[in-house]
């Protein structure tokens, strides 16, 4: 199937998706990586109220810093003259997604703080469902599973740690994450 809009100069879907999967795709988990041992590290240090300033700063801010780290690894999100890419649009809706529904989490933090490392651990996972299934591997699937299931754990296992247990379960879904990608990467370059 051609899609046929100025924007997507005319290539099909299949060589689009190839194009996107071609990526290297650290940018993000990069700065997820960095936001959230930032709110671990608050965590364990801080007073409460610092945390939970900390973890709705440090998680709002994981895009722009993923934008800034895209130019040192080499993905450059926004260069001119790339040609635009309709997985790019379906990995934004997948992401504006995942900030949609944490209009479920806000109610829930106004009543009981200590449930925003578990649900925005959860929530922000989501869009690698997505990402997963455009890039055709594994590793999508895995960190949104993976991060669901062990922030849970986390949360019923470290009930006084919280702010602490649930960052460092991200963190570690977001190193193998990383890992993966980038063997996936050198994978595909070699080739």
């Amino acid at each position: 199937m051609t899609v046929h809009s100025p924007l997507t100069e005319q290539r099909s879907l299949e060589t689009q998706r190839e194009e996107f999967s071609h990526r290297r795709g650290l940018a993000m988990p990069l700065a997820g990586t960095l936001a959230w041992g930032l709110i671990g590290l608050v965590g364990a240090l801080g007073t409460p109220f610092q945390a939970v300033v900390t973890l709705y700063i440090a998680t709002g801010s994981i895009f722009y810093l993923g934008m800034g780290l895209s130019r040192l690894t080499g993905e450059n999100f926004f260069a001119k003259g790339r040609p635009r890419n309709e997985f790019d649009r379906l990995f934004m809706a997948g992401m504006l997604m995942s900030l949609l529904v944490f209009t479920i989490a806000l109610p829930w933090a106004s009543q009981n703080h200590e449930s925003l490392p578990l649900s925005f651990g959860v929530l922000a996972g989501l869009m690698w469902l997505p990402y997963g299934w455009i890039i055709q591997h594994w590793i999508g699937a895995f960190h949104a599973i993976a991060r669901a299931l062990l922030c849970v754990g986390a949360w019923y296992a470290f009930p006084a740690q919280r702010f602490v247990a649930i960052p460092a379960v991200v963190v570690a879904v977001y190193l193998i994450t990383i890992a993966v990608q980038e063997r996936r990467w050198r994978a595909l370059q070699a080739r």
